[in-house]
This record gives C-alpha cells, sequence and structure tokens, in this order.
C-alpha cells in the first residue's frame, strides 16, 4: 500500500509539471505569445540547443502534386513522392524543421532551438495538398510546416484548402501566416486597399484560428517601402520574399529570404541549391 501511494504522488507530481497532459516533442506551446513557444523557457537538453546567430534557409513549396494538363505555372507543382524523398535527404543530412516564432525566439531570446541543422519548411497560398500530401511526410519526421494562408481568390475547384483542412493542420503543430486576402500585387493598390490585404488579413486569421499570425508573406514577392511600413504597422514580426539567400538575424526581418523548391528537384539538387544560396547577398529593398 505504501509503495501505491509513493506511485501516485509521483504521478501528480509529474503531471503538475507538465500541465497534466503530453507535448508533442517537436510542437511549440500554441498562443504562446508574440515570442513564444514551449521552447523558450527551457535549458538547452541533449535534444536541443541556443543558436542565437542562427542563419537558416526558408524553403518555399506551392502545391505538392504532379501538376495537371496545361497548369499555367508547373514549376510549382512537386509530387508528393518528390517532396517525401527531399525530406528524408534533409533529415538525413542533419536538417530539423522548425517555425519562424521558434527562430525568431532563438534569435532574439536565445530561446533553444530542436538539435539539429535549423531550416524552415514554408507553404504559400493554402492548397489542399498541402494537408494531404505534405502534412502526412512532415509528420513522420516529428516535423511543422509553416502556412502562408490566402483568405480568398483560392476555391476548392482549384485546389484550395478548406476549413476542416485548415483546422487539422494547425492541430498538428503547423505554424499559420499569411499571404493577404487575395494574393494581390500590393505595390500596386492603393492605400485603403493595401490596408485590407495586409492589415485585415491578420484580423481575420486570429479571429477565425486564434492564432497569433505573426509573420506575413508577399504576394509573389512583390515589396516596395510602403508595402513593408504597412506590414510593419500591422503588428507583424517580419515577412518573407522570394529573393533567394538564407535567413540572418543582422537582415531585416519584413525582407527575410526564402529559397523555392520547383519541380524536378532532386534530393541532391535541393541540397546543392541550400548550399549555394547560403552566402547570398541580403534582399533588395524593394522586388517586383
Amino acid at each position: 500500500m505504501a509503495a501505491l501511494v509513493v506511485a501516485a504522488v509521483v504521478v501528480a507530481v509529474v503531471l503538475a509539471a507538465t500541465g497534466g497532459a503530453a507535448h508533442h516533442p517537436g510542437r511549440p506551446a500554441r498562443h504562446a505569445g508574440a515570442t513564444g513557444s514551449a521552447r523558450t523557457h527551457q535549458a538547452p537538453t541533449a535534444a536541443t540547443q541556443r543558436r542565437p546567430h542562427a542563419a537558416v534557409p526558408i524553403l518555399m513549396y506551392h502545391v505538392i502534386n504532379p501538376a495537371p494538363p496545361g497548369a499555367p505555372f508547373p514549376e510549382l507543382y512537386v509530387p508528393r513522392h518528390e517532396f517525401a524523398v527531399q525530406m528524408r535527404a534533409l533529415k538525413r543530412a542533419g536538417w530539423t524543421a522548425i517555425t519562424l516564432d521558434q527562430l525568431w525566439a532563438a534569435w532574439t531570446r536565445s530561446a533553444p532551438l530542436p538539435a539539429g541543422r535549423p531550416i524552415v519548411i514554408s507553404f504559400d497560398n493554402g492548397y489542399e495538398s498541402q494537408f494531404t500530401n505534405a502534412l502526412p511526410v512532415l509528420r513522420r519526421l516529428h516535423w511543422e510546416g509553416v502556412l502562408n494562408l490566402q483568405l480568398t481568390g483560392l476555391p476548392r475547384s482549384q485546389g484550395g484548402l478548406s476549413r476542416e483542412a485548415t483546422r487539422r493542420i494547425l492541430a498538428a503543430g503547423w505554424e499559420l501566416d499569411t499571404q493577404g486576402i487575395s494574393h494581390a500585387d500590393l505595390i500596386r493598390l492603393g492605400p485603403a486597399d493595401l490596408h485590407h490585404e495586409v492589415v485585415a488579413a491578420r484580423r481575420i486569421l486570429q479571429r477565425r484560428w486564434h492564432e497569433p499570425v505573426h509573420w506575413f508573406c508577399y504576394p509573389s514577392g512583390h515589396y516596395d517601402p510602403r508595402v513593408v511600413a504597412t506590414v510593419k504597422a500591422a503588428g507583424y514580426l517580419g515577412s518573407t520574399t522570394v529573393v533567394p539567400g538564407w535567413a540572418r538575424r543582422s537582415d531585416d526581418p519584413f525582407r527575410l529570404p526564402r529559397l523555392r523548391v520547383v519541380a524536378g528537384t532532386s534530393a541532391q539538387a535541393l541540397l546543392d541549391q541550400i548550399a549555394a544560396a547560403r552566402h547570398a547577398a541580403a534582399a533588395p529593398v524593394a522586388y517586383g
């Protein structure tokens, strides 16, 4: 009986220390605020490391499916098998996927990152194939992605994400960010429309999904100083471009580079693309 009492006390202590619930080993805590994840307050362990000056490649994907006949941008279609081979190659090469929020916490407060070489895997627009084909691949690696969701302009008939698929992606620990309302060319918009695309998008997503939405993704990569100022004023922590390179702490966080992964990229070609971009110049003041 005494042994049972001791065991019960131990279980109670463990549950109190963990909030009474198990936590996914590779997943940041949800709704932790502008800087937070569960890792933020952890001491480094064998499975984590402090990397306050980490330079990190950010990969950019779109559709995770073969391109259908007549697709206007067939290079943006990466078949599931090709994507899976790429992800396994990254894992073997020592890379570990993190989110932009985790990267920001590492840069700004020296929060520990998962052991390995950090990399961000982002997905633009919000395609159903990101749920059906990319999510299972990443889940097997215990990795999360970053979803840059646009709110309109991508109907289900064009492969857009359903509400249920979006909910399940977020439940799997992915980070929710945005490309705005309609994927408009922001540098061509007047003040009111620009405000709507940037500011309203964040507010809608925050209200709909109860996520912080800390990062903006410039549609088609187009931005100029006016667009950057609007994104800053909306309260985002930063934004990503389509300019090749690695993201660094010394970069302007509102002009972070990314690497577009296109159809037909072999695993070795992707590793070579990442290595070649490491010393690329910083993103320009305007692009588009």
